[in-house]
């Protein structure tokens, strides 16, 4: 299902999105949805991240503009303790041209980044990361382990950069608080619906049958991914019974 479709069908149900939080979405029919989408993992850490106070911080000094600053060189330090290996940084608007950056670095040893998938990115010598920021899909960040590496990117401002770092920061802090214990006690439902890995929710439903799986979810206050081939994730945190109407959805 495209997104603009997506998008309206919320409408259609529950007027505008008008508040964010946690892993819930509240509306102007005050019908709270859980969302299972979260920007595609952008909002993995629940749309009231901290990062957002950092972005308010900086930009009241009106550190907005192309030039460079100190937030740069945080934001590889961020970085590169997450993926456990000193890393040079570039910056890029899109995931396609990051990946490609990559290949042309090291075709043998690219890859993107998703976490709580168990895979030791320290030994991976290209890494496109998009940082947990739900208010922006245009911001990914290339670490190489090549340090002399030079390849031409983009500028973003200061205020951005200083929140992607945080946002990082609080992402190495959920990576050793959230634990399987915290993703199965949901599966009596979305095992009927999802093959889980960790946090992430992959269809067991035909394709054909997708779309009309995603409606019946928002039907029963829950907003799952609305894309086939992407995917949902566990509501951490959420009461189980948030998903109750969810499991008694026939597909």
């Amino acid at each position: 299902m495209k997104l603009e479709r997506y998008y309206s069908e919320i409408y259609k149900r529950y007027g505008n999105v008008t508040r964010a939080r946690g892993c819930f979405l509240y509306t102007q029919k005050n019908v709270r949805l859980t969302d299972l989408n979260q920007e595609g993992g952008r909002a993995i850490l629940g749309w009231d991240s901290s990062a957002r106070t950092v972005f308010k911080d900086v930009m009241s000094k009106s550190l907005l503009g192309s030039f460079k600053s100190a937030h740069f060189g945080r934001l590889q330090k961020a970085v590169s303790e997450l993926l456990k290996s000193e890393r040079k940084i570039f910056l890029f608007s899109g995931k396609k041209d990051a990946m490609k950056a990559a290949l042309l670095l090291d075709a043998e040893s690219s890859s993107a980044y998703k976490p709580f998938n168990g895979v030791d990115y320290s030994a991976v010598q290209n890494v496109v990361a998009a940082p947990p920021l739900p208010w922006t899909n245009n911001f990914f960040v290339l670490a190489s382990s090549d340090l002399d590496a030079e390849i031409p990117q983009e500028n973003f401002p200061p205020a951005l950069l200083a929140a992607a770092a945080r946002s990082i920061y609080d992402l190495i802090a959920a990576l050793k608080e959230r634990q399987e214990k915290d993703f199965f006690i949901y599966d009596k439902v979305l095992t009927k619906f999802f093959e889980r890995k960790a946090c992430w929710l992959r269809p067991k439903i035909p394709e054909e049958k997708y779309d009309d799986f995603v409606l019946a979810c928002l039907d029963a206050g829950v907003a799952v991914n609305p894309e086939y081939n992407m995917d949902s994730i566990v509501p951490y945190g959420a009461d189980k019974g948030v998903l109750k109407k969810m499991g008694e959805i026939n597909v």
